[in-house]
């Protein structure tokens, strides 16, 4: 499910989940059924080129637990065994300042997102953003295909040319074309889902936030229960919870699409991930604390943190229950009780030592708990793992302690050693919008007015 709350834009969220890449969920692609090359652009195409097929890559962050998911249930599944010759397939994590020149051909801005290619002429035929089941990557695979050989017709044309513009990175242009194919489309069309869901995240790209909404209540009527009605649900809802307030459709558009995610919530159950499904509880969350109803956010986050609790314990391995830790620490973070989440980031980090994730999270809520020496010792445990841009959030992790511990010259050096190590990274690995943020951030702690017990 493309959890457009997750890990959109903004690489610094804290709801996005961490790895370091030489942790365990790096290899998890070397474990599956599909040939991917790691890290290797220039290999991968030449192989594309030379076989004659399409590129299917991979673009993941060890920070997105969505990637995690879709590396921990998905993509190892036997199931896509028998695809294995259909493409060449590519994994770039893009915290690895190798893989710039990539992402300055095809910018990311939603993690993960998989690309179709083609390699005669670099040209993305297909890009998808969020996670997807097996059947739903098989319907993909079936999509790039046809773009790539051409010949489709009718609304299977106008999907193509939408998905083609949204690749080449044309919101506007491809909402518009997917829009036609939707009109167009018979009424039982097999790809109306998966359109309206494509739909949905170029209009939310475009910032067309308001018809994107009014789209999903049109629309969603019209998709059977299924997990493309939860994708639906959940772009729908993110694209009214990014309306800006005062907006006369705001709270109808929302209240709407959040009566909608309930209803897909409640059984009978749809078959979707573990972190799919937590994503819609995200969302709820995120649509009562609009409303100003913390009361009933935390009703929610107490529903949310007892799923995700269920959910770790059924995990298979340490690296598949890491996948709920950081919707875990928002749950609890919600509930304003932040120690409900330290033990289980206490023990994904004796599990996978490598991994700079549950450090760095654990530093935030042992902060959030009145524990500064020893969030402090957990940030100092994550700087020394940790790589790439990631490297910023961190660091403005680091500011939040030095600032509840009073010390405000440690925080302003801080954010300054924050900012210029920015300067190092490749442009197209980092946000601007988290560098406008650790850039707030400093001038607060410069003014006369700010508080020096307060984070920012």
């Amino acid at each position: 499910m493309r959890s457009l709350l997750v890990c959109l834009l903004l690489s610094g969220s804290i709801a996005c989940t961490a790895t370091h890449a030489n942790a365990p969920v790096a290899d998890a692609h070397a474990q599956g059924p599909l040939p991917f090359i790691p890290d290797d652009y220039a290999r991968a195409l030449t192989d594309a080129k030379a076989k004659g097929v399409p590129l299917f890559v991979d673009t993941w962050a060890p920070w997105c637990h969505t990637c995690r998911s879709m590396r921990a249930y998905v993509f190892t599944d036997k199931a896509l065994a028998k695809h294995a010759d259909r493409f060449v397939w590519l994994e770039l994590n893009t915290d690895l300042t190798q893989n710039a020149t990539f992402q300055e051909k095809y910018p990311v801005e939603f993690w993960p997102t998989f690309f179709i290619i083609d390699p005669r002429e670099e040209k993305a035929l297909l890009r998808f953003a969020g996670s997807a089941t097996v059947p739903q990557l098989e319907r993909l695979f079936e999509d790039g295909e046809l773009a790539y050989k051409g010949g489709a017709t009718g609304a299977d044309a106008l999907l193509a040319r939408g998905d083609a513009l949204y690749g080449e990175r044309k919101p506007a242009e491809a909402a518009e074309a997917l829009s036609l194919a939707l009109a167009e489309a018979p009424a039982d069309w097999s790809r109306r889902g998966r359109a309206l869901e494509s739909l949905l995240m170029a209009q939310y790209g475009a910032k067309q936030y308001v018809p994107c909404a009014q789209k999903a209540v049109a629309e969603l009527p019209k998709v059977q229960r299924s997990l493309n009605l939860a994708n639906g649900v959940l772009n729908g809802l993110s694209c009214a919870l990014a309306i800006p307030a005062g907006t006369p459709e705001d709270a109808d558009l929302r209240h709407a699409l959040e009566a909608k995610a309930r209803e897909v919530l409640a059984p009978p159950a749809i078959a979707m991930t573990a972190d799919d499904r937590s994503g819609l509880y995200e969302v709820l969350v995120e649509a009562r604390k609009a409303d100003q109803d913390t009361a009933g956010a935390k009703k929610v986050a107490e529903e949310w943190l007892a799923f995700l609790e269920g959910e770790a314990a059924k995990a298979p391995n340490p690296e598949a229950r890491t996948v709920f830790d950081s919707h875990r620490m928002l749950a609890a973070m919600t509930l304003e009780q932040p120690q409900r989440a330290i033990p289980a980031l206490e023990q994904s980090e004796r599990d996978l030592p490598k991994d700079y994730n549950p450090p760095a999270r654990l530093a935030t809520l042992y902060r959030l708990s009145g524990r500064l020496d020893d969030a402090l010792a957990a940030n100092d445990r994550a700087l020394a793992r940790v790589q790439g841009a990631r490297r910023l959030s961190v660091l403005s992790g680091r500011a939040d302690i030095y600032v509840a511990r009073k010390d405000t010259a440690s925080a302003t050096k801080t954010l300054e050693e924050a900012l210029t190590f920015a300067k190092t990274l490749p442009a197209a690995q980092v946000s601007p919008r988290q560098v406008e943020g650790l850039e707030k951030k400093l001038a607060g702690l410069k003014t006369p007015a700010a508080s020096p017990g307060a984070a920012p």
